[in-house]
């Protein structure tokens, strides 16, 4: 995987993890505890754990081909602990527009 497709990637992941995010907190959440269906948590969950492990190894894989600096990185892992920060990360390395 060269450098700008590991950039690019990184990028949709950070934003699918933002997406998954609000759709476990805004609906799977209040449909298990205001409606009493615990299903929707149970696979909305699943994907966004999934994206939560490839965000943080697509961080990582960024850091070391991108040689970016670990603060810049502690900065995105931190983003990716808040509700909403990963559309921030997306927006930020969009509108850089280098992978540096």
């Amino acid at each position: 995987m060269n450098m700008n497709s590991c950039l690019i990637w990184f990028r949709r992941i950070a934003f699918w993890e933002g997406v998954s995010t609000v759709v476990l907190f805004g609906i799977a959440m209040p449909l298990k505890y205001g409606a009493g269906m615990p299903e929707p948590v149970t696979y909305v969950g699943w994907a966004h754990g999934l994206l939560f492990m490839l965000y943080a190894g697509l961080l990582a894989l960024n850091w070391f081909k991108l040689r970016w600096k670990p603060s810049r990185v502690a900065i995105y892992f931190l983003a990716s602990l808040v509700p909403l920060a990963p559309f921030w990360v997306e927006r930020s390395l969009k509108d850089k527009n280098a992978p540096v």
